[in-house]
């Protein structure tokens, strides 16, 4: 057996920490090692224990849970983070992952997602609850100004690096195909330089 997966547990609700706690240290290769009421405590838990995995409610009192992300991460960089949460827009999650967040479960599919993405993140691998997963893609389709899905698609591979002719090779479609999507993708966005177009891609998640 190796050891534990250390854990930090961040949540304002008392009872529910009792749960997760419960939850967590009934399987054997996890360890809660500190729990936290509020975003301060969590902070100094996260420096003091160093901890594996940091489980964080994403609705702490300050309204600051975020933005204390990437303080935990700097502080501690060894440490992964799970947000467990009820919010189900897709925009928290896309925002969760933008300041360093590996997993994001939601409440009402805890005990066994919530194990699996903890042992996830004390890997260095990410857990996003599958259907948010899927409006994330749709949403990062529908809001790419206008763009059809297959320009949406042609779009993320050209910030990926790849050229003309490994999209159309990758789609399936004549390089000449591929060039006029091109040139509509730019003349829709309004941008002609590649470096745009990457920085427009990661703006919108696109490859997330």
């Amino acid at each position: 057996m190796g050891e534990s997966v250390r854990i930090v547990l961040a949540d304002d609700h008392a009872v529910v920490r009792s749960a997760l706690r419960l939850l967590l240290d009934a399987e054997r290769d996890l360890e809660v090692v500190a729990e936290a009421g509020d975003i301060d405590s969590t902070v100094r838990y996260v420096r003091g224990h160093k901890p594996d995995v940091l489980v964080l409610d994403l609705n702490m009192p300050t309204g600051r849970t975020l933005r204390a992300v990437p303080e935990m991460l700097e502080a501690s960089p060894e440490t992964s983070v799970v947000v467990l949460t009820m919010e189900t827009d897709p925009s928290y999650a896309r925002e969760a992952i933008q300041t360093g967040v590996l997993g994001y479960v939601l409440k009402e599919a805890v005990d066994e997602e919530l194990v699996s993405a903890v042992r996830l993140a004390s890997a260095g691998k990410t857990y996003l609850q599958p259907e948010l997963g899927a409006k994330l893609a749709v949403d990062a389709g529908s809001s790419a100004n206008g763009l059809s899905e297959r320009e949406v698609e042609i779009l993320r591979l050209i910030a990926l690096g790849h050229t003309n002719t490994e999209i159309a090779e990758q789609l399936f479609l004549s390089v000449r195909t591929v060039e006029s999507h091109r040139a509509h993708i730019q003349q829709k966005l309004k941008l002609n330089k590649r470096s745009d177009l990457v920085r427009y891609a990661l703006e919108r998640g696109l490859l997330d």
